[in-house]
């Protein structure tokens, strides 16, 4: 499977200011956003190359609908700077998508979804997760707090935890930011107080130097159905680790399926302090909150 890119990732944040308020830009951008989607999966015709991310910004100029829906954003070369900015990155070329719709904290959410990938669909903890923040968003005291998700995939989690307030920065492996920046972008836009940042994090590895302690510090680190057999379950145990500072809370939920996801329990335990929230038995899904042990 291919992954297309265009650019190296960009911070939401440092780019929000420029869309703030400005309606008719957003449509615009998720117009666009559609069209390259599109693209990707229809067969060019012989000879025919594929549209650059330029191309399609030129043909948007000149066929958006007339009735005013979407358009061009007016002569503000600021704005459609800020526009290039935002299509760094465009949706992972799998070669099918489904469209999958939820519905959490009274909005409809759409999501982009592919069986291709792991990191492209909506696991069963997700949605459990989902559910909880949902209906504890007072408890946990979400408004304005900062949250990290490991293994965003497709996103869904941090779209949630975004509508309900949250500052979020939504994490995966680089071929999966594509698309969860593409389901982000589309559910969070002009919608959330904060606009997520999607950003690259690999477990266990550039951790201090990409997410310096004396820079970030989250209230909350969110997972969902991280666990399942495969070889890094160590090294996503020390990155929960490295992510909880004094005050942090780690909310994970997942499907147990392996005799594995009981010895990763067992690990966890061993240095966080941990509740059972919720368990699921119809699905096999437990939920659980852990505060890191401090010597």
């Amino acid at each position: 499977m291919a992954v297309v890119h265009t650019g190296d990732l960009f911070s939401w944040r440092e780019i929000s200011g420029s869309f703030q308020g400005n309606g008719l830009m957003l449509q615009r951008l998720c117009w666009v956003m559609d069209m390259c989607l599109s693209s990707a999966q229809q067969p060019q015709s012989p000879g025919q190359a594929p549209r650059s991310l330029d191309g399609w910004l030129e043909a948007e100029e000149s066929s958006v609908p007339e009735d005013g829906t979407v358009g061009p954003a007016g002569d503000s070369s600021k704005t459609e700077s800020s526009l290039q900015s935002l299509l760094k990155f465009v949706p992972t070329d799998y070669a099918s998508y489904t469209q999958e719709h939820y519905r959490f904290a009274g909005k409809s959410i759409v999501m982009q979804e592919s069986i291709e990938s792991y990191g492209a669909v909506v696991w069963p903890g997700a949605t459990v997760l989902c559910q909880y923040l949902e209906e504890h968003t007072e408890e946990l005291n979400l408004r304005d707090a900062k949250v990290l998700e490991i293994g965003a995939g497709p996103g869904l989690v941090s779209i949630v935890a975004s509508i309900l307030g949250a500052q979020v920065t939504a994490t995966d492996l680089p071929d999966v930011l594509g698309n969860l920046q593409y389901n982000i972008l589309r559910n969070t836009l002009n919608c959330t107080a904060h606009l997520p940042e999607v950003k690259e994090l690999v477990w266990g590895e550039d951790l201090e130097e990409n997410f310096p302690k004396s820079t970030f510090y989250y209230n909350y680190v969110l997972a969902s159905d991280v666990v399942y057999h495969h070889y890094f379950l160590d090294k996503l145990l020390t990155t929960m680790v490295y992510l909880s500072q004094l005050g942090t809370v780690v909310l994970w939920a997942n499907k147990f399926r392996f005799s594995t996801d009981y010895e990763f329990l067992d690990k966890f335990k061993q240095v966080f302090d941990t509740t059972l929230l919720a368990e699921y038995p119809e699905s096999s899904v437990k939920l659980f909150k852990g505060i890191l042990k401090w010597d």
